[in-house]
């Protein structure tokens, strides 16, 4: 059992927890295109039997002034003070089998500290594998399956379901240092990265959320309900679809993302399914601003109902 140290707090159910379980992991922070890692842990706080067993130390861990708490304001008087939350929770999959969830913020400070304590779980809970998921904007097209790009050390999961790799240098998640401290250990580790249209990134996109289960699926053997993100990726992409159909500019730059994307999937010599021959990135901006609006439009019009 870890000490307390000085960046969590043990819960009494630290102490009933079984050995030999998968780790989970997702944490808010710097990209989470298509807002699918707070939709991943909502969902599964949701949707699943989870007890908290250890919480970390906002005052250690946060810049409030970057990521400031929710206040209640009831017309004279504060209701509720929110401030965020990051966990580690034991939580059970659809049929009861238990894993370890790891969820909340990304931490703005002491990463070396928080990586050491997260190491120092999944060494004393003898942790079987670790499996953490984000997202990143990426210039492909919706009307296609969201695809994912997997690192870490289990080669299986990489051969069989990354669908991009890259060589890049890219802005590092807490997780990536989590990820590189447990190849260094030989520890099995898998990180997924859904790689969602651009013009859906500052949209909460259940389809990228769903990608992101069906990997953590395909990882750890967990089962999980998806029947509600289904329903509501239906309507979402319902939503989205219906403005392109009205526009034909939308349907043009719809058209050169999936050629660019098909032509890829389908061995092109291409080096990533972003570009096109010439090494041209195709600009989606346009896409992002009619979206905005419409969805901007559809809310205001919901408020109303």
């Amino acid at each position: 059992m870890p000490d307390r140290g000085d960046l969590y707090e043990l819960t009494p159910a630290a102490h009933e927890v079984p050995h030999g379980l998968p780790l989970v992991a997702g944490l808010t922070g710097f990209a989470d295109a298509g807002g699918v890692v707070t939709l991943l842990g909502q969902y599964l706080h949701d949707a699943l039997d989870t007890e908290t067993i250890a919480v970390f130390d906002n005052d250690e861990l946060l810049d409030y002034r970057a990521r400031r708490p929710t206040i209640l304001f009831d017309q004279d008087h504060l209701e509720e003070y929110t401030p965020p939350a990051l966990t580690l929770s034991l939580a059970k999959d659809e049929i009861g089998s238990p894993f370890l969830l790891l969820s909340g913020y990304e931490p703005d400070f002491r990463w070396e500290g928080f990586a050491e304590a997260v190491l120092r779980f999944i060494d004393s809970y003898d942790v079987t594998s670790t499996t953490w998921v984000h997202a990143i904007p990426m210039p492909v097209p919706h009307t296609r399956p969201v695809k994912v790009t997997v690192s870490g050390n289990r080669e299986e999961l990489v051969d069989a379901m990354s669908a991009w790799k890259p060589r890049t240098q890219a802005p590092a998640n807490v997780l990536h240092l989590v990820e590189w401290r447990l190849q260094e250990l030989g520890s099995p580790v898998a990180g997924f990265v859904a790689l969602v249209p651009n013009y859906l990134s500052d949209t909460e996109f259940p389809g990228a959320a769903i990608t992101a289960l069906e990997s953590v699926s395909a990882a750890t053997g967990l089962i999980f309900p998806t029947d509600r993100l289904r329903e509501e990726g239906r309507e979402f992409i319902g939503k989205v679809d219906a403005q392109v159909s009205e526009n034909e500019e939308l349907r043009r730059m719809i058209n050169t993302l999936e050629e660019r994307h098909d032509a890829y999937m389908e061995g092109n010599p291409l080096p990533s399914p972003l570009v096109d021959g010439a090494g041209d990135v195709p600009s989606a901006d346009e896409i992002a601003a009619e979206l905005e609006r419409f969805l901007a439009r559809r809310s205001g019009d919901e408020d109303q109902l």
